[in-house]
């Protein structure tokens, strides 16, 4: 796997792939790589010629009082899991190389509506930085195939409504959530909980699943979500929120809706666990 900081080397090592008529699936990431990254490159190689990678930390995604000097960097463990799943290329490029003018001066990508409520309202910002980063290594990459893990489902659809909305010629693919035996979902802020928290940890998804039994035996769906807080709580997890939604568009769910997904996101500790389920009715 080459591993490189210079986007002239990327593009030069795609436009090969491409002048043989190759396919090429991009996988961006920030790093500290675990079996749900490993997940997203195994199905990566299994649908395209080449995968590429990028580890990136991204600080326009990152609040002021947010983790960002302290997300793990794991680069040598990192490399290691890419090569094994099948990675032949690694791009590693610096803040200064991606917002070479500050942060403050960056041109911005924003997708508005679906960006501003759940985790949007939580993390004011958060979703413009995504989009700004996701857009600029497609751009550098540019990719037939791009793959992202289905536990950020928001993330998922603002990506998925930017592509479409800038007519850009990637196809983004949803990869199924990997879970620990507990039903806690891989997630590389896990690595945030004490033992006796990642006990606990599982309730999220504990909840969420009777929440779902709940609404597919035809319980009103607020006192069905009142009552999985309860359950959060009562388990030592703080709600940031948890909420029902129209699985398409994240719209509040109305009667006809038959796709719905339930999103939950709770505080634990020094942790913010984020989780979701879809659900037919």
């Amino acid at each position: 796997m080459l591993t490189t900081a210079k986007i002239d080397e990327i593009r030069a090592r795609v436009r090969e792939w491409r002048q043989k008529g190759e396919t090429v699936a991009f996988v961006p990431t920030m790093g500290n790589l675990h079996q749900g990254h490993v997940s997203l490159i195994l199905e990566a190689a299994r649908r395209a010629d080449h995968v590429v990678a990028s580890i990136f930390v991204n600080p326009l995604q990152f609040g002021k009082n947010e983790d960002l000097d302290a997300y793990p960097r794991t680069l040598g463990a990192d490399q290691q899991k890419l090569t094994e799943a099948g990675c032949e290329l690694l791009f590693t490029p610096t803040p200064e190389l991606i917002y070479p003018k500050g942060l403050d001066a960056q041109t911005f990508v924003e997708v508005p509506g679906i960006s501003d409520e759940l985790c949007g309202a939580s993390r004011p910002g958060h979703f413009r930085g995504v989009a700004t980063i996701v857009c600029k290594l497609f751009n550098i990459v540019q990719p037939d195939i791009a793959l992202f893990g289905r536990k950020d489902y928001q993330q998922l659809l603002v990506i998925k409504t930017m592509v479409t909305d800038l007519s850009l010629p990637i196809e983004v693919i949803g990869v199924e959530t990997v879970r620990e035996d507990s039903g806690l979902a891989l997630s590389s802020r896990n690595g945030y909980l004490t033992e006796a928290e990642k006990a606990l940890a599982p309730k999220l998804k504990a909840s969420m699943d009777k929440l779902a039994e709940a609404i597919v035996l035809g319980q009103d769906i607020d006192q069905a979500i009142s009552n999985a807080k309860e359950l959060l709580r009562a388990a030592g997890l703080e709600p940031d929120y948890l909420e029902v939604r129209e699985a398409s568009s994240l719209k509040p769910v109305s009667s006809d809706d038959k796709s719905l997904v339930i999103l939950a996101a709770a505080y634990l500790g020094k942790a913010r666990l984020i989780d979701n389920m879809t659900l037919s009715r």
